[in-house]
């Protein structure tokens, strides 16, 4: 009997052997059907990737905090870039802050009163690359995540943009579309007639033919499918899914005493990022 760490690896190992077949493909005209093919299989895979855990029971010791105000806010970073640090400014919640990696372990909630309104923050642990995959904590931290109406990144500002971009990947792997509107798209299942599309708009990046191909490879065979704008094959596959979170997130650079202040002043420019209430550590 496979055990759930095995049958974690034989996905990623599947999902790894269609990511080398895609970077071995030249994107032309010629091609885009297949990569279309290849990317929907990809994405049921992940989906299979984060069922286990949900099977094998829970959240995870610390992770299960009920839902309390008026809105829920999901600290995530490396570990060791400040979010213990901000959770106890803005609250009134002691979180253990410290220079060395994983000092929260568990998700620590706190309160933000601001007027009339409670706002839950919620300080958990620092994810770490490969948190997709099942890796350290990452799947209760994006479990936590996927429940929160905002999502603040903490960011190391002497990092580059190298933590961004890992952490935006890991959190667009597991479903989470950050700053992002669900596309234009009405797709209802049904039990006879087909399949029948149409658009509202011409389309630029797929045609009916890769429409159908990823349609087949989630085994629908009846439904209509309407599209209102130019989108992507990934944006097809999110909405035939159907398990994607669109949640605003802002970005807060920490840190910022060892950049200079025309780096700062390029960072605080950035769409959603926090220009103005950019904190030390």
């Amino acid at each position: 009997v496979k055990s759930c760490g095995d049958e974690i690896m034989g996905i990623v190992e599947k999902i790894k052997e269609i990511e080398a077949e895609m970077a071995r493909t030249q994107k032309n005209k010629a091609t885009e059907h297949h990569l279309g093919l290849l990317k929907a299989r990809i994405a049921k895979l992940r989906t299979q990737l984060l069922e286990p855990a949900g099977k094998s029971g829970g959240k995870g010791e610390g992770f299960d905090v009920a839902r309390y105000g008026d809105a829920r806010v999901a600290l995530i970073g490396f570990p060791s870039v400040g979010k213990s640090t901000l959770l106890s400014e803005v609250t009134e919640t002691k979180s253990d802050a410290a220079a060395y990696e994983f000092t929260t372990l568990t998700c620590i909630p706190g309160v933000i009163h601001y007027k009339d309104s409670k706002i839950q923050l919620l300080d958990l642990p620092g994810i770490i690359e490969g948190a997709a995959e099942g890796k350290g904590r990452g799947r209760q931290v994006i479990a936590v995540a996927k429940s929160a109406d905002v999502i603040l990144m903490v960011l190391d500002a002497s990092k580059g943009d190298i933590q961004k971009k890992l952490l935006e990947k890991e959190l667009e792997t597991v479903g989470l579309r950050l700053n992002q509107s669900p596309p234009q798209i009405s797709f209802k299942k049904k039990k006879t007639g087909g399949i029948t599309f149409n658009n509202t708009v011409p389309l630029s990046h797929l045609d009916e033919k890769t429409v159908m191909n990823v349609l087949h490879e989630y085994k629908v065979h009846n439904c209509e499918l309407l599209v209102r704008e130019d989108i992507t094959v990934d944006q097809l596959i999110d909405v035939i899914e159907g398990n994607r979170r669109y949640v605003k997130c802002i970005y807060a650079y920490n840190k910022i005493d060892l950049i200079t202040i025309e780096e700062m002043d390029k960072l605080a420019r950035r769409p959603y990022s926090v220009g103005n209430a950019i904190f030390y550590y």
